[in-house]
């Protein structure tokens, strides 16, 4: 229990941020790939809206452009969320600060998983299902999670910046076997960076498999356990949060 309240708090250690990704990647598998087969779109991955947005704006498609509008929309909503959460868990000197926009995120899983099928039927202004902007408001939101929490140096919603990384230390890696003497220290591969992305990837892949495998099998109330996951990691340090506050000014601040 101790592990999973620092999981969620203010100062962060390199071993803390990874096991934290590793959580976050697999929960961003499995909810991307999942919804991929109820809602035909990637949610987490804003640059292919972002193109969408282009070309449709080109060809006069005004459907597509609404849903990329839309979907673009959602996810900076849902970054912003995240920042306001964070903000405000710091002016109120909390210390498990990432536990407010996680349990959010729980929150808006729980909806997803309940009445997804539902909200498939519910029309918005932006020429998609509500289930679209509501994933995509999830998708960043966590991502925003992932970001503040590393210091943009973890990312657990989309792996291009993984995989890239992964391919320049791999080319490190291999100048070094074949090049004799000295080298620059830029040049050195960085293994604890390249396992790091590694595990990021792996555990995305991995949530995507048991995503995909949940949703065709049993439909939307797969991603429920995923949602008891992260209320796991936010309401520990929250309730703790709330006991510390009812104490004495002085015995709280020592047992902290």
């Amino acid at each position: 229990m101790r592990r999973i309240r620092f999981l969620t708090y203010r100062h962060r250690s390199r071993s803390t941020n990874s096991a934290f990704g590793l959580l976050l990647a697999f929960n961003a598998g499995a909810v991307n790939a999942g919804g991929f087969l109820v809602l035909h779109a990637y949610t987490s991955h804003m640059t292919g809206f972002a193109s969408q947005l282009a070309d449709s704006g080109v060809t006069g498609n005004r459907p597509l452009l609404l849903a990329a509008l839309g979907a673009i929309c959602a996810f900076v909503a849902g970054a912003a969320a995240c920042a306001v959460l964070v903000s405000w868990a710091r002016a109120h000197r909390l210390r498990a600060i990432y536990a407010p926009p996680l349990l959010l995120e729980a929150v808006l899983l729980l909806v997803f998983g309940i009445a997804g099928a539902v909200m498939l039927t519910w029309s918005t202004p932006f020429a998609v299902p509500m289930t679209v902007l509501l994933l995509s408001f999830i998708m960043g939101l966590q991502n925003a999670v992932g970001s503040k929490t590393s210091r943009g140096t973890i990312r657990t919603t989309h792996m291009t910046g993984n995989i890239t990384d992964l391919g320049m230390e791999l080319g490190k890696w291999a100048y070094k076997g074949f090049r004799h003497g000295p080298q620059p220290s830029q040049m050195h591969c960085d293994v604890v960076r390249m396992k790091r992305v590694a595990g990021l990837i792996l555990m995305f892949v991995f949530g995507g498999f048991v995503g995909a495998f949940g949703f065709n099998r049993i439909g939307f109330i797969c991603v429920v356990p995923l949602a008891a996951l992260l209320l796991g990691l936010s309401m520990p340090p929250l309730v703790r949060e709330k006991r510390l506050s009812a104490l004495p000014y002085t015995f709280s601040r020592r047992e902290s």
